[in-house]
């Protein structure tokens, strides 16, 4: 493993996922695999689970970290080329990336859409711009169309907690009080098509994901249905792809309440969170035996972890190759 970017860069999943719930086991077995590896954590946008998370699995296996909000503790960066620099931009992706490949030996890096242009957000202009210049590995903390490390941590977190060999799951939107990403949807979906699940993705109509993330999932458009029998609700919202970046719907009938979790098979509640109590759901399902977003947000340690481990190896490989 290289980048990691998205589940493409995911050579097996179910080893990975394997792989995570042994680590998670012995969190430390590996502690000496990154000594004298550094891994610079950028953030363009506000973090709180993906930025603890990575940067303790980073010290597990004994890394040094250094973190910086970008724009914040440091310049603000053009991402573009050709252009004339006479604005509040003051340093450019190709320089600044170049310099943060001399300091590290892994990347870890978050940006958000603007939702506003759609072509420019699924061009992936600030991640390809990162590969591009800095010549070391890329890992996504989260970009303008996916978030892998959250839907490894979800899988693992399913693994975990199925109790049957194919279950039910069910990604449902939820109401917000404004306009959100499509990438956890997209990832989450993009794995769950690639797994041992019958999937489901319940929504508003024009709320439907792009067709190459949806894949083979059923779509369904009452979420009583899509509740029928599930044993996993993920509840998430995301704003409009047709209507790009719009909220086209914010009908609190599709809020996550208890009386819906009844029509499941005793389904486990996961969000990926932060989550609006009372809006995306009630807090009788957050508070009760129900939901496991607790737990899925600690998994994303051994996400990381596991991730990280595989690029180590990776590095180590091409730096060492007689020795493997």
């Amino acid at each position: 493993m290289h980048h990691f970017t998205s589940i493409h860069d995911a050579y097996n999943i179910p080893q990975l996922v394997n792989e995570a719930l042994l680590m998670k086991r012995a969190p430390y077995s590996d502690c000496f695999i990154g000594k004298n590896k550094t891994i610079g954590l950028l953030f363009f946008n506000s973090s709180l689970r993906t930025r603890l998370s990575t940067q303790k699995a980073a010290q597990n296996l004994g890394m040094n970290v250094m973190v910086m909000n970008v724009g914040a503790d440091s310049w603000q960066l053009e991402m573009n080329e050709g252009v004339i620099m006479n604005g509040d931009k003051a340093e450019h992706v190709s320089e600044a990336a170049a310099v943060i490949g001399q300091y590290c030996d892994i990347v870890g890096l978050r940006s958000f859409p603007s939702l506003v242009n759609r072509e420019d957000d699924y061009s992936e202009l600030v991640l390809n711009q990162f590969m591009k210049y800095t010549g070391r590995p890329i890992l996504s903390l989260e970009s303008a169309t996916r978030h892998p490390l959250q839907s490894l941590t979800d899988l693992i977190t399913i693994q975990e907690h199925k109790k049957t060999a194919r279950p039910k799951v069910v990604l449902t939107w939820a109401p917000h009080v404004k306009a959100l990403p499509q990438c956890v949807p997209n990832s989450f979906a993009e794995w769950m098509n690639h797994s041992e699940v019958d999937f489901t993705i319940a929504h508003p109509k024009g709320y439907e994901l792009a067709p190459e993330f949806s894949g083979n999932a059923n779509i369904c458009y009452d979420p009583k249905e899509a509740f029928e029998g599930a044993d996993f609700i993920y509840a998430k919202n995301w704003s409009s792809y047709q209507d790009y970046g719009k909220i086209l719907n914010s009908d609190p009938a599709w809020m996550v309440t208890m009386d819906k979790m009844k029509l499941t098979n005793t389904a486990k509640f996961m969000h990926c969170l932060p989550v609006r109590r009372n809006v995306v759901v009630e807090d009788a399902v957050l508070d009760s035996d129900h939901s496991i977003v607790v737990q899925q947000a600690g998994n994303r340690v051994w996400a990381a972890q596991t991730v990280l481990k595989e690029m180590l190896l990776s590095l180590a490989k091409k730096e060492s190759p007689y020795l493997f």
